[in-house]
Formats: structure tokens, C-alpha cells, sequence
């Protein structure tokens, strides 16, 4: 029993078998098999030692939990009740083998069971062939302990795994899944141990197990349904943020490829005016006129697709550009202030997410302002003391509906539109992945990203 308890609940907890592990788990069972042979002795009655086992060995497990596993108290409990509810197969197959071994007595002695043998009392020492040596309570123990070793192979092998991953996936899901066998433990001790309800007919208590455990499905039925569904949901907002993350990804390389493919053009193509313009400048006439007039106009729009030079860093360039001619040709006023060294803490993908995600937002809510007098955004980044502090704000024609959540979680805006709201989503990913603290906000008609990492 005590070798099964230990053994079983600290393999629910999450112990290595490892060699030192394996070391120190054998002194703790020696040490505690020598303490509670010491309170048989003491005590001199083993079933007064047997309702003190919650505190003897019980509790000592629980502690040895957490103190060596590091474990949380709810953990180290829940695995105890665990193991508690898991050591009755050991006890169902020391019950069957102590059966089979009676019929065999019985056959081999040449008695028929009646009603006098029913309970099993006058057989529960008999010997085979009156040898003494072998009896129904000795077949029952050497089941159990073969129970014992088969029941915890089974266990390492097949359920150790699963119940870590239950308990350590959350404290509410650690609760859900320790309450059957906390009640059990609580039952069996209740009135088996200190009580003998179970075994004088008593209907409550007869009843009791059964209507709780149909009670208690319904229940589990119900939460287990509504944590699936939660984690689906996480899943899918885990996947859309992880294909947004690509798709940044791509937009990015596509901006950087043609910045390149138009850097090349621009500079052969400023030579190729250059002649132009000395070949029709020495001449005069209409013609000499309109060619010049052409060309001006064609080295106009070269510079007008030129990259802006926002600060020192080229991708921050690179994105602001791109986003710079969307305002200009959604009719928006696009206020920037910037200030950012050559290399800041982001990959370039997080960077282009966070800054596309934020700009797109804000254009879209613009765009939906019937008059373009009054389409604003300003975009502020500053980096001081290796910290980068980022304020966007923009005007809007609808009022933004704002999800709450967890009063620990900051809100976040959302939307009814299908396939839309991931971005906002993305971005506080991005922020909190850096360590980073950030909020939206309404304040005087303007809608406000702030954002400290």
C-alpha cells in the first residue's frame, strides 16, 4: 500500500525516473515503512493505525510532492487522490484471486458451498491439503501485491502522461479533474475506515455514490464541453495570428523586392533623362519644348515614388512609404513623428505585422468619414533609453465596441465582420511576446493605440 501510494502519486505529479530520483524516492519508502512499522509496534493495534494512514504516510507523500518536485499543493494533493483511487485495482484483483482460491479449497476439500459458507468466514484460514502453509488471506495479499507492480506498469505506461498534462494545464482543470477521486478518498475513509456505514446497509449511504457520480458527469460533461470549445476557439485565433504572421512575412519581402527593383530603375533611368534633357536642350522649338516638359514631369514622378526617409531604420522607412501613398490616395492627412535608431528590438516580420496591422486599422476607419477634411491619423514612435514608445491615433465615423475580458487583460476593439478583428489581436501578441505593456483607447473623437516595449 505505502509503496503504491508513493510510487503512483508521484509519478501523477511529474517525477523522473531518473537515477538520483530513483535514489531518493527509495530512502524516502524505506524511512517511511520504518515510521509506520514503529507506530504498528506503538500502537499495538493495527486497525487504530490504519485510520491514522491519512496522517502518517498520506501527508508525508504530499509533502515530499512539493517540496522535492516542486509542485503546488493542489497538484501534490490531487495526484495523492489519484493514486488512492487507482490503488482499488490492486484490491480487485487481490478479491478475485483470494475467490478462485477459495472454490479451489472448497473442490479440493470436498465441501459444498452453502448458505453457512456464504460469507466465507469459517473457510478465510483454510489450508490446502491441510499444509498450513498457504490460506485464503494469503492468496488475497500475494494478488494484491502482484496488482500492485501490474497496476503501475499500466499506469506509467498509459496514464501518467495524460493526468500530468490535465493537471498542469490549468488550476481549474486540475480541480475538474481531481473532484471524483477527492470525494472517493473522502468516502472511502468516511464509511469504511472510521465508520462502518457502508457494510451496515445504511440506504443514504448506499445511494450516495452513485446519484454523485451521475451528478457529478452531468457537470463534467458540461465544463469539459465549454473548455473544448474555448480551447477550439483559442486554436483558431493561434492559427489566423500565425497566418497573419506569414502573410506579413510575404508583404514585406514583396515591399522589399520591388524597393530594390525600383531602386535600379530610378538609377538607370535618372542617366537616361540626363542625356535627354542635355540632347533637347540645344535646341529650341515646340517640339525641343514638350520634350523637355515631358521629361521634367518624368523625373517629378521618379522622386514622387522615391522612399521617404523617415529615420535611420530602413524597414520602418519601407513600411511608412508604402502606407504614406495609401493615405494620400484615400484622402487622409497623415501626421508622422518619428525617431528610432538603426536597429530596434523586432524582427522585421513583427515589426511590418505591428505597424501594417495598426496603419491598416486606422486607414479603414478613416475611409468610413464621408468628408476627407476630417480624416486624420498621427503616428508617433520614439525610442529613449532602449525603450520603444509608439502613440497612433486617428479619427473615426463609428464608435468602437471594446471586448473586456479578464480585468487583468487590457480590452481590445472588436468587430462583427467575418475573418476581420485578428489584427488588434496580433499586435498585442507582438507587444506582449517583448515583454511589452500596451492599450486602446477613445478620448475626444480620436481612437488611440499606445504601446511601451
Amino acid at each position: 500500500m505505502l509503496l503504491f501510494a508513493a510510487a503512483a502519486a508521484v509519478s501523477f505529479a511529474g517525477m523522473v525516473w531518473t537515477r538520483k530520483n530513483k535514489l531518493v524516492f527509495g530512502c524516502f519508502i524505506a524511512v517511511m515503512f520504518i515510521f509506520v512499522l514503529a507506530n504498528v509496534w506503538f500502537w499495538k493495534d493495527i486497525m487504530f493505525v490504519t485510520k491514522l494512514v491519512p496522517l502518517l504516510w498520506h501527508m508525508p507523500i504530499v509533502v515530499f510532492i512539493v517540496v522535492y518536485l516542486n509542485r503546488s499543493w493542489l497538484i501534490a494533493f490531487t495526484s495523492l487522490f489519484l493514486a488512492f483511487l487507482c490503488y482499488q485495482v490492486p484490491r480487485w484483483i487481490g478479491s478475485f484471486t483470494r475467490e478462485i482460491f477459495r472454490v479451489i479449497a472448497l473442490n479440493t476439500v470436498g465441501v459444498s458451498e452453502g448458505p453457512a459458507m456464504s460469507s466465507g468466514v469459517v473457510l478465510e484460514f483454510m489450508s490446502i491439503n491441510n499444509s498450513g502453509v498457504l490460506n485464503t488471506a494469503s492468496m488475497n495479499h500475494l494478488g494484491l501485491i502482484a496488482g500492485v507492480f501490474l497496476t503501475l506498469y499500466f499506469l506509467q505506461k498509459y496514464a501518467v502522461k495524460p493526468a500530468q498534462r490535465l493537471l498542469e494545464r490549468s488550476v481549474k482543470s486540475c480541480l475538474l479533474f481531481g473532484t471524483i477521486p477527492f470525494f472517493y478518498y473522502v468516502f472511502d475513509y468516511a464509511v469504511v475506515i472510521y465508520t462502518d456505514l457502508m457494510y451496515s446497509g445504511n440506504r443514504a449511504v448506499i445511494q450516495f455514490m452513485p446519484s454523485f457520480l451521475s451528478a457529478f458527469y452531468l457537470v463534467f460533461v458540461l465544463v469539459f464541453y465549454a473548455e473544448t470549445e474555448k480551447q477550439a476557439r483559442l486554436q483558431r485565433d493561434h492559427d489566423m495570428l500565425d497566418m497573419q504572421f506569414r502573410l506579413a512575412q510575404t508583404e514585406f519581402d514583396s515591399m522589399r523586392e520591388i524597393q530594390q527593383i525600383s531602386a535600379h530603375y530610378r538609377h538607370d533611368m535618372r542617366h537616361h533623362f540626363a542625356l535627354l534633357q542635355g540632347l533637347a536642350s540645344g535646341g529650341e522649338g515646340v517640339v525641343n519644348e514638350k520634350i523637355k516638359d515631358y521629361l521634367r514631369t518624368a523625373v517629378s514622378d521618379m522622386d514622387a515614388i522615391t522612399p521617404v526617409r523617415f529615420c535611420k531604420n530602413e524597414t520602418v522607412n519601407l513600411i511608412l512609404s508604402a502606407f504614406t501613398t495609401k493615405a494620400e490616395q484615400s484622402g487622409i492627412q497623415l501626421t508622422i513623428d518619428i525617431k528610432l535608431p538603426e536597429s530596434i528590438p523586432f524582427s522585421d516580420t513583427e515589426l511590418c505585422s505591428l505597424l501594417s496591422n495598426a496603419l491598416e486599422n486606422a486607414i479603414t476607419a478613416c475611409e468610413q468619414i464621408p468628408l476627407s477634411n476630417q480624416r486624420f491619423i498621427k503616428l508617433r514612435i520614439h525610442s529613449i533609453d532602449d525603450k520603444l514608445y509608439i502613440d497612433i491615433s486617428n479619427s473615426y465615423q463609428n464608435e468602437p465596441v471594446f471586448d473586456h475580458g479578464l480585468p487583468s487583460k487590457p480590452s481590445l476593439p472588436v468587430t462583427t465582420e467575418q475573418g476581420h478583428g485578428f489584427g488588434t489581436k496580433s499586435m498585442a501578441h507582438i507587444v506582449e511576446k517583448h515583454g511589452g505593456v500596451f492599450q486602446f483607447s477613445v478620448e475626444n473623437g480620436w481612437f488611440i493605440f499606445q504601446a511601451a516595449v
